[in-house]
């Protein structure tokens, strides 16, 4: 296919960037420097409730397709490292790709040719590229691995285009665009769901398994993390294009990455499916990692002497839930430490904690000693059981959650993960920095059901299909 870069009318890429800066992702309005005497209606405006703009999306199928088609939008060190995936799920199909650099989607679009796939069309060159691919109707569902910013307003092209939607984490960096994709989302009958998260790992669908099995009892709290030291990665000239997302460190100060750490706390939880998040405190340390890191790293004279980060190293927030049960979510990709998610559970009758595996179990257990987590491998859920790994992929939960995708596009199930999910699971970026600048004041989180969070549905647990 040739490569496409006219530039129809639409969306441009700086008008993006400066609608978003003008919507408040930047120091002022998300908590970077807020002044504790900050107007705190901007928090009333962020979490009211707006009226429906469409029927529940909670328990609609997707419509059977045996082969779903799917686009990659975004090519970097995400985009890349999961079109092998999409490419080794049986049945799936990869028919179209999209990056601004034409070299990117020249590479991958020889990957899929080398899996056996018809060539994909490919889209590049462009600002306007992604909206040409869009327009084709060759597409089912657009995975968007783009810089954070770009995420609500091309989720919401592609709804508006007929497209179900896959973003990365975080979901949206505002309320307003949460709301906006849950609303779109309505309006279009379309899915659009969170892509990237930690919610299908073998220890975290083991774990949710034995909490609904009831071997913890009544779980009253839970820990998630995204714990990762990216100091390397975000001074690299290249690894993020444009230096991307180490500009957020300058902006935010807030937990930048929640839903690693909150997605599996949120599904022992059953949130959204008999309980919801109601409010968040957060507070935040210096920050100085980036800073100290700089000075030990970077050449006299570099540009990025030129940056003052306000990014705390360590933010730590504590979400309370309808039914008074507390989740603990910390973020730190500044420091020294050994990637970790937590993935702590608490309940009544026992205690799980992960990194290394270990459990505590009442009555099997009695005398405060540690047990062995692989004691408890006949609760593995029927995707690690019956698919495994795969080809990989954060441990292969990325290929088994593209895989379980796949099965409900073809079988006409509903998504395990919903909007209402992935929009509640990012909503501590923008709240949490909003506490932050309120001197660790309490901020309520909007019910992005809008009332349904009573009614069960499933969710990662669910039945192996028959």
């Amino acid at each position: 296919m040739t490569t496409q870069s006219n530039e129809p009318s639409g969306l441009s890429r700086r008008a993006i960037l400066r609608g978003t800066a003008a919507a408040g992702i930047g120091a002022a309005a998300l908590g970077a420097g807020t002044p504790a005497s900050a107007d705190p209606r901007a928090v009333d405006e962020d979490t009211r409730v707006p009226r429906r703009r469409g029927d529940t999306m909670i328990g609609v199928p997707f419509e059977k397709r045996a082969n779903p088609r799917f686009a990659l939008i975004g090519l970097g060190n995400r985009g890349a490292s999961m079109l092998p995936l999409f490419l080794a799920v049986p049945g799936a199909k990869v028919t179209a790709l999209c990056d601004v650099d034409p070299a990117r989607v020249a590479e991958a679009a020889k990957v899929v040719t080398d899996a056996g796939q018809p060539e994909p069309a490919r889209f590049s060159g462009s600002e306007h590229a992604f909206e040409q691919l869009l327009a084709r109707e060759d597409i089912d569902l657009v995975y968007i691995a783009t810089p954070w910013e770009w995420h609500h307003p091309m989720g919401i092209a592609a709804m508006k285009a007929g497209k179900h939607v896959g973003l990365e984490t975080p979901f949206a960096t505002t309320i307003k665009e949460l709301w906006d994709l849950v609303d779109t989302s309505e309006q279009t009958r379309r899915h659009c769901i969170q892509l990237e998260n930690c919610n299908y790992g073998r220890n975290e669908l083991r774990a949710l398994r034995v909490v609904h099995a009831g071997k913890f009892g009544e779980v009253l709290q839970g820990s998630g993390a995204y714990v990762h030291d990216l100091r390397e990665l975000l001074f690299s000239k290249t690894y993020y294009a444009g230096q991307w997302r180490r500009a957020w460190h300058t902006k935010v100060n807030g937990d930048l990455y929640p839903t690693h750490g909150l997605g599996p706390v949120a599904a022992y939880m059953d949130i959204n499916r008999g309980d919801r998040l109601v409010s968040i405190t957060s507070t935040s340390t210096p920050a100085r990692g980036l800073a100290e890191y700089r000075a030990a790293h970077m050449p006299p004279g570099d540009p990025t002497f030129g940056e003052t980060y306000v990014k705390g190293d360590t933010t730590t927030s504590l979400i309370r839930t309808e039914k008074g049960r507390v989740i603990h979510l910390v973020h730190n990709v500044s420091s020294p430490h050994p990637y970790s998610r937590l993935n702590h559970i608490i309940g009544t009758k026992g205690t799980f904690e992960d990194y290394t595996p270990r459990v505590y179990l009442e009555p099997e257990h009695t005398d405060h000693k540690w047990r062995n987590w692989d004691d408890y491998k006949s609760f593995d859920h029927w995707l690690w059981t019956d698919v495994g790994p795969g080809p990989g992929g954060h441990g292969g939960m990325d290929y088994i959650m593209l895989w379980r995708l796949n099965q409900c596009m073809q079988l006409g199930l509903p998504p395990d993960i919903d909007v209402y999910d992935s929009a509640a699971w990012s909503a501590p970026f923008p709240l949490s920095a909003k506490s932050i600048g309120r001197k660790a004041s309490t901020v309520d989180i909007p019910d992005f059901t809008r009332g349904k969070w009573t009614v069960p549905h499933p969710g990662t647990d669910s039945p192996k299909p028959s």
